[in-house]
């Protein structure tokens, strides 16, 4: 019993060791976080990342904010984190969506190539739904459900002006979707079959804060 517990102790340890979470508590206000690329896929402005203090933060006292409002409609400012690059990830983050008339929504990026290659999973306040699409080249494409087909995603409750938390787990060709705790759907899809960078991700208008992002390596 003691060498199973051993063993099981290990296993844990490296699975702990494997994750990391950023919470911009370290990082200077008013600038992007350290280590992280701004991007931009499609058009209008670039956007502004930059760290904020927040006493709604799930931990105190600071959370990365995109705070440009630009309304073009086919634009999604992108946050990349630039130390770690994996195949197969598990990451979440947690993320209120403040405000956005067009759109009010929050995205994790992963197996990110460029700006204009990726997959992402994002939830949207405003359509109370959660989509995964992948950006080939520039063109964002809503993916299939495994056993519902191409449903443009799953309807899902994500409220304004609250904390929820997003989450994609990822093995080879599936994905699998969690919003709050709760698996959302799957998805299975080989577009992009090599390690990439984890990042995060808003749209249009979309004033978004974002914190605990978390994300680890699977074998």
């Amino acid at each position: 019993m003691k060498q199973i517990f051993c063993v099981f102790s290990l296993l844990l340890f490296g699975v702990l060791l494997n994750a990391q979470t950023i919470n911009f508590d370290k990082d200077e206000t008013g600038k992007v976080p350290n280590d992280f690329t701004t991007a931009l896929t499609g058009k209008g402005a670039e956007g502004v990342w930059v760290v904020l203090k927040d006493q709604t933060a799930p931990s105190q006292p600071n959370v990365l904010a995109q705070t440009d409002m630009d309304d073009t409609g086919y634009r999604f400012p992108l946050c990349i984190y630039n130390n770690f690059s994996a195949k197969n990830v598990d990451v979440s983050v947690k993320f209120k969506p403040v405000k956005g008339e067009g759109d009010q929504a929050a995205g994790i990026v992963w197996r990110y190539k460029d700006k204009d290659n990726y997959y992402i999973v994002r939830a949207n306040a405003l359509e109370n739904n959660v989509v995964l699409y992948k950006v080939e080249n520039g063109k964002r494409t809503d993916l299939p459900l495994v056993g519902k087909g191409r449903t443009y995603g799953e309807d899902a409750e994500v409220p304004s002006l609250k904390w929820s938390e997003l989450r994609v787990y990822t093995k080879g060709n599936l994905f699998d979707v969690y919003l709050n705790g709760k698996k959302v759907f799957k998805v299975k899809d080989s577009t992009f079959t090599n390690e990439g960078k984890v990042g995060l991700w808003t749209k249009a208008d979309s004033y978004t804060l974002f914190d605990d992002f978390n994300f680890r390596k699977l074998d």
